[in-house]
């Protein structure tokens, strides 16, 4: 109770203007907080990016009106116009600095993000390095793309089983080394045996 009554005179102590910061501070916290732990946590700590406004830079997206990047900003905003107050800046003068900060925090938040993001896209498969490479048949493919079988290829310093056709006149069985030719509806590769490394 007497912890109540301190706060509460510790807050009624303080200008509206002070107020105001001190609110967007302790709120903005609170809840970048709760976006950390659920981000960690596995949960949604944000709105889906495809309904935040952003600028795309590229094909990744350089998102900088999100909603993580707007907490960060009333976080650093807030703190910043808190400091600023303390140190017995005027009105105009802490407005801008925490405005700055605040920018600068979006900045650093966004560009953290479209680096996570370009790191992630590159990790992804990308169909078209499978051209031209050698791997052998996982499931046999049969002859002439009566059916599909599968492939193993090494593909972005990774081992992937995928789909496979061949125009041959002969069945491709199990074990077979194969090279990949074209990429057929985009998920399944054409190969065909590689002679030389079956001789």
């Amino acid at each position: 109770m007497l912890i109540l009554f301190d706060i509460t005179t510790w807050w009624e102590a303080k200008a509206s203007f002070e107020q105001i910061f001190w609110s967007i501070s302790l709120i903005s916290t609170f809840i970048f907080i709760i976006i950390f732990i659920l981000s960690f946590a596995g949960g949604d700590g944000d709105a889906d990016l495809s309904d935040d406004l952003d600028i795309d830079g590229d094909a990744l997206g350089f998102h900088f009106f999100t909603i993580k990047n707007l907490i960060g900003f009333f976080v650093l905003f807030g703190w910043t116009g808190v400091a600023c107050i303390s140190s017995g800046y005027s009105v105009y003068l802490t407005l801008f600095i925490s405005f700055i900060a605040g920018n600068v925090m979006m900045l650093v938040m966004a560009t953290i993000f479209y680096f996570l993001m370009k790191m992630s896209d590159s990790g992804t498969m990308e169909m078209d390095n499978a051209l031209y490479s050698e791997g052998s048949v996982y499931l046999t493919i049969n002859k002439k793309r009566e059916s599909v079988g599968k492939v193993q290829i090494n593909i972005q310093n990774s081992l992937r089983t995928l789909r496979a056709m061949t125009d041959d006149f002969e069945d491709i069985p199990t074990g077979t080394r194969v090279e990949v030719l074209d990429i057929i509806n985009e998920d399944i590769l054409l190969v065909t045996k590689n002679n030389k490394q079956n001789l």
